[in-house]
C-alpha cells in the first residue's frame, strides 16, 4: 500500500472491526477528476487457517461504507473529491501484508514493485514462504526475496481450472456471467464519498 492508503486504512480498521469484519486493506487511486478511495472487506477466518462461514454481502459493504462515510466526513484525510468503493476481496483477491501471503502461502500470486528488484518490477510465482517481512516466491525453479514494504500491489492468480472455470474453447461461446452485483456510480466525484454498492472486486 501507498503511505496515504497505509494511513487511511489505519484510521478506518477500528470502525470496520465494531462491524465484525475485517479491513483487508486499502487502495488509494488519486487523479485529476477525483480519487478513488477503495475499502476491501472481509468476515474474519475462524481461527488458525479458518475459513470464515459465509461470504461478504452487499449488506456489509452498505453497512460499512455508512460507518466509514461518516467518520471521513469528520476526521477528513483526503482533500479534494473522491469517490469511496468498498468490496469483497473475490477470488483474486489482493494481498496487503505479510500475514495475508502466509496465509495464502502455496498459491500463485501477481506483484507489482515500488521499487525495481534484480532488474523486475512485475512477478507472478508461488507464494513459497514468509519470514518476518520476507516473502520469498518461486519463479522458474528459483527463489525470489521480496519484502512487503517493497510490494506496491499484489494479487492471487486464482487456479481457475481447479475451480471448474477454465477458459472455454476455442469455437465454443463461454458463458455470461454477471460480475458486479451494481453498476459503478457515473456521478461526477464530490467530497462527500458514495459507495458503489458492489460487493465483488474488480
Amino acid at each position: 500500500m501507498t503511505d496515504k492508503a497505509s494511513q487511511i486504512s489505519a484510521l478506518l480498521a477500528p470502525t470496520v472491526t465494531s462491524l465484525g469484519l475485517e479491513l483487508l486493506g486499502v487502495e488509494y487511486l488519486p487523479s485529476p477528476g477525483g480519487a478513488v478511495l477503495r475499502l476491501y472487506i472481509d468476515l474474519p477466518a475462524a481461527g488458525e487457517g479458518g475459513e470464515p462461514p459465509r461470504a461478504v454481502g452487499i449488506e456489509d459493504c452498505e453497512a460499512v461504507s455508512r460507518e466509514v462515510s461518516a467518520q471521513l466526513d469528520v476526521e477528513d484525510p483526503i482533500s479534494g473529491n473522491y469517490t469511496l468503493e468498498v468490496s469483497s476481496p473475490g477470488l483474486d483477491r489482493p494481498l496487503f501484508n505479510a500475514a495475508q501471503f502466509q496465509r495464502f502461502a502455496g498459491e500463485s500470486a501477481k506483484v507489482v514493485l515500488k521499487l525495481p528488484q534484480d532488474g523486475r518490477r512485475r512477478l507472478q510465482g508461488r507464494i513459497a514462504k514468509v519470514a518476518g517481512d520476507a516473502v520469498t516466491f518461486e519463479l522458474d525453479g528459483s527463489e525470489f526475496v521480496v519484502s512487503v514494504d517493497n510490494i506496491e500491489k499484489a494479487r492471487l492468480v486464482p487456479d481457475w481450472a481447479a475451480l471448474g472455470m477454465a477458459p472455454v474453447k476455442p469455437g465454443k461461446n463461454p458463458p455470461r456471467r454477471e460480475t458486479r452485483a451494481a453498476g459503478k456510480n457515473t456521478d461526477k466525484p464530490t467530497k462527500k464519498p458514495a459507495t458503489d454498492g458492489s460487493n465483488t472486486a474488480e
